[in-house]
């Protein structure tokens, strides 16, 4: 990087290390290769040896130390034994957080002013690291080499706390936490309405010993991250910020996973997760959950029950109305019944309702029958031969002189059947009439000139009934 320009000397630390620095040039290249601004890259802190370095250095610690890479084994093959083994450890260890990408250091945090334009008052995270991949949307670090007193950290969580308050417009109109319109945390943290949590690292170099410091910044802080204890055990923490602490040396043995974390208000350490979460207020909902689901599986097998009971009931009194057959005292089908109740405007629409299906059609043959015996005519007997005639229903009667059809008379007016004409000129008259009718039609016609011997023999004939039809062919009344 050095051939290339891309990194210079920084000078050394007081134990000697060497460090070294990103020129402008380098700057730019990491930030191709970060994707980011140039802008959020910071700047090529020269200088930094001159003090020691030691404050970037142990940011870099704590960055490798979280991010804790693999080394590539095969470009290792040729080293000594002592450096593949240690090499190997590191290759076992449990993986860290994140990639590098996930990192920003020296961030400003405003709690006046822009985010380009900070004001005075606001604080300046040492390392932000948004993992939400691994279940750590977004937590903020502070490195301290134990140089800053209990107070001198208190002073800068309160400015953290300020920070987290401050609300701006977004891009919507809608005013929302500052913090929100930059990172896409989200807004609540284990179910809590609560700020991001702090991870303080503490990296034994100075003279103050972080033990009794982090009892006093305890105290200090309180009203900051002590939350709301409930009534099974766990506490809300709205509007606090989960505080957590943990020294450098245990962070790069253990890793994320080691339980090494203390977070305020807890009295044992827990694993990061466990620390920046509420597992017991997970747990209390996973609880109540559990209780709400029991409860409400409960009411439904009582719903059911209910529901259960009803239908029965129901049935037992549909089945206590349900119909017998009035004939053979059979209980009506569910098919049968709705049809025998059936109606049209008020009036039942079935010919027997009374009775069941198979006793219906039983009757309605037999009424069918009935019917047919009351409207089919007298057979007529001549010999053992029968004569079911068809166009009257009762013998006919004369219109003329009124004497009843003779059987012979009867069969020949009927031989034509229904819809066709009898072959009988006068099917309406006895035979005797109508032989009359048929003599009086031929004389009128041959002996018309000749009306005295018609007149004549009209005379000898038996005198017929007022207003007959013979009266309309006498000789004196043609036209």
């Amino acid at each position: 990087m050095r051939k290339h320009g891309l990194s210079e000397t920084g000078g050394s630390t007081e134990t000697g290390e060497r460090l070294r620095n990103l020129t402008l040039k380098g700057l730019e290249a990491a930030s191709h290769e970060l994707r980011r601004p140039v802008s959020e890259m910071g700047s090529t802190a020269r200088g930094a040896g001159s003090s020691g370095g030691s404050h970037p250095m142990a940011v870099n610690e704590t960055v490798i130390a979280m991010l804790r890479p693999k080394p590539d084994m095969a470009k290792l093959a040729e080293d000594p034994p002592e450096v593949r083994a240690a090499a190997q450890a590191a290759f076992d260890a449990p993986g860290g957080i994140g990639t590098i990408a996930s990192y920003w250091t020296e961030v400003p945090l405003p709690a006046t002013g822009t985010w380009n334009a900070p004001g005075k008052g606001g604080a300046q995270a040492d390392i932000v690291l948004t993992a939400p991949q691994v279940k750590v949307p977004l937590l903020f670090i502070e490195v301290d080499n134990c140089h800053e007193t209990a107070e001198e950290l208190a002073l800068k969580l309160e400015k953290y706390a300020r920070f987290f308050r401050r609300k701006v417009k977004d891009t919507d109109g809608k005013e929302r936490p500052m913090w929100l319109t930059r990172w896409t945390a989200p807004a609540t943290w284990s179910g809590d309405m609560i700020h991001p949590p702090v991870l303080l690292v503490f990296n034994r170099v100075g003279e103050r010993n972080p033990n009794r410091t982090i009892p006093r910044l305890q105290e200090l802080t309180r009203h900051l991250w002590e939350g709301e204890r409930q009534q099974d055990g766990h506490h809300d923490y709205d509007g606090r910020i989960p505080i957590i602490a943990v020294g450098l040396r245990n962070r790069r043995e253990h890793g994320p996973t080691g339980a090494v974390f203390a977070r305020f208000g807890r009295a044992h350490p827990q694993s990061l997760l466990e620390a920046i979460g509420n597992p017991r207020r997970e747990a209390a909902e996973a609880r109540a959950r559990d209780e709400a689901r029991a409860r409400q599986e409960k009411h439904q097998a009582q719903l059911r029950r209910v529901a259960t009971a009803q239908a029965e009931k129901k049935a037992a009194e549909r089945e206590a109305r349900r119909p017998v057959c009035a004939d053979c005292g059979a209980q009506f089908t569910n098919e049968r019944w709705e049809v025998a109740g059936a109606t049209d405007w008020r009036v039942l629409t079935d010919t027997h309702p009374h009775l069941c299906e198979g006793c219906k059609q039983r009757a309605v043959v037999a009424d069918g029958q009935a019917a047919g015996k009351q409207e089919q005519p007298e057979p007529m007997s001549r010999g053992t031969e029968q004569y079911d005639f068809q166009r009257w229903t009762s013998r006919p009667v004369c219109i003329e002189c009124g004497a009843q059809f003779t059987d012979e008379r009867w069969k020949a007016v009927e031989r034509g059947g229904w819809g066709v004409l009898s072959q009988e000129a006068n099917p309406t008259l006895c035979e005797d009439c109508d032989e009359r009718y048929e003599a009086d039609i031929r004389q009128a016609w041959s002996d018309w000139p000749q009306q005295e011997q018609q007149e004549q023999r009209e005379r000898a004939l038996p005198e017929q009934k007022a207003g007959g039809w013979l009266s309309h062919f006498r000789p004196g009344q043609a036209s």
